[in-house]
């Protein structure tokens, strides 16, 4: 959408706007729920189904996101759906808005897609199997089998025969685990810390990715001059125990004798 476009809008010269591109609209203005039916009805469509509405990203998630530039983080619907991802997560993990249809979903992808368990290790694909249906019957207990959470249990469990081993096991959780490895075709395994926020109906979760601090040698550094006040030992670095001048040495038997000071001769009055 490009400026003009919307200045158009605004002033009422513009064609009418489709759903999609008042969905990027509200995104784009951090529309609340009420204010995006309002801009819905403004426009001459109908307000979006309840079904619908987990797709608008909510405004509070993405002020945060906004100001997370140097780490992955990427706002997610209880079905695994990515609705926004910022550089750093699409340099991680891809562009996971290409996805459509069922396949927008990472629990339907992990099931139907060989590729999408590459990016982890082989000894966790198992507990990564379990963590996906244990998120998936959390979200089916919370909205009903007739909600998109059943649907998507129904499809799964026509096109894909390992989904009905887990699916019995009804384990239930939003968050499995907090810690992951993935395989990186560059850099390689990535150990990554999982940090969650979610929204007040659950419905949204933003999910930010941390590399976990390792632990290294600790840097020597000079004391300062409170620390030898109080009487602390000083800790010389190699470099300045080099840099210090040496000591003056006075040849033995003659004592140092008094300063004697500078004498001028007076000047003559005129």
């Amino acid at each position: 959408m490009s400026p003009d476009y919307y200045t158009r809008l605004e002033q009422r010269r513009g064609p009418q706007p489709g759903e999609h591109m008042l969905a990027s609209i509200a995104r784009a203005l951090r529309l609340a729920g009420d204010e995006r039916t309002c801009l819905y009805r403004i426009a001459g469509h109908n307000a979006p189904a309840s079904l619908s509405a987990s797709a608008h990203v909510a405004p509070a998630l993405l002020r945060v996101l906004d100001r997370l530039d140097d780490t992955p983080a990427l706002v997610l619907t209880e079905l695994g759906e990515t609705l926004v991802q910022n550089r750093m997560a699409t340099a991680l993990s891809g562009d996971a808005s290409r996805c459509t249809g069922p396949a927008r979903s990472a629990i339907y992808r992990w099931f139907t897609d060989p590729a999408e368990r590459l990016v982890y290790p082989d000894a966790d694909r198992d507990r990564r199997s379990r963590a996906r249906v244990a998120n998936l019957r959390a979200a089916h207990g919370l909205r009903g089998p007739r909600s998109r959470a059943g649907d998507l249990v129904r499809t799964l469990q026509k096109a894909s025969e390992e989904f009905a081993e887990p699916w019995e096991r009804h384990e239930v959780a939003q968050r499995f685990e907090d810690h992951k490895t993935l395989i990186h075709s560059e850099p390689g395994a990535i150990e990554l810390d999982c940090q969650a926020l979610f929204t007040e109906d659950q419905s949204q979760t933003l999910l930010v990715l941390t590399a976990p601090p390792r632990p290294g040698p600790r840097p020597v550094t000079a004391p300062d001059s409170a620390a030898r006040r109080r009487g602390g030992a000083a800790v010389r670095s190699p470099a300045s125990a080099r840099c210090r001048a040496p000591p003056v040495r006075r040849s033995a038997g003659r004592r140092p004798g008094p300063r004697r000071r500078a004498w001028s001769r007076p000047r003559p009055r005129r």
